[in-house]
């Protein structure tokens, strides 16, 4: 057996509608097709793949809840994305891999997940945070 692509991450939320929007309107994942499930969810799409996949839940409880302490995904376009970031007032902090020199955008969905889109070192942009601030 080889391992050969990534194919999604699945995220529990007891807010669906502002999950979805988030990933379909700041990360330009839009929504699309999903299997009729017995369950409320959405799946988001980075071309023909469903990349996130969202599951309606109940609020947590806080115990013994699984928690994501991030998935990445990379990206083309920096200072496109980082004015689109700004737009809608999603905080980021910029990281650069030492050596490799990829860019790092550190976001997080309305639940709190940690998202970082990662651009080639060849990307211009400014590469200072941003505190979700829209003056």
């Amino acid at each position: 057996m080889a391992l050969v692509k990534f194919d999604h991450v699945n995220i529990q939320t007891a807010n669906l509608a502002a999950m979805s929007a988030f990933y379909d309107e700041v990360l330009g994942l839009p929504a699309g097709y999903r299997p009729p499930f017995r369950f409320g969810g959405a799946w988001h799409y980075c071309g023909d793949l469903a990349v996130v996949h969202l599951v309606e839940t109940s609020p947590p409880d806080g115990v013994g809840n699984p928690q994501l302490e991030h998935f990445a995904l990379q990206a083309e376009g920096m200072a496109d994305f980082l004015a689109r970031l700004r737009q809608h007032g999603v905080a980021y902090r910029i990281a650069v891999v030492p050596e490799i020199e990829v860019r790092q955008v550190n976001i997080h969905d309305p639940d709190g997940n940690h998202i970082h889109i990662d651009f080639g070192p060849d990307e211009d942009a400014d590469l200072s945070d941003f505190d979700g601030q829209t003056n």
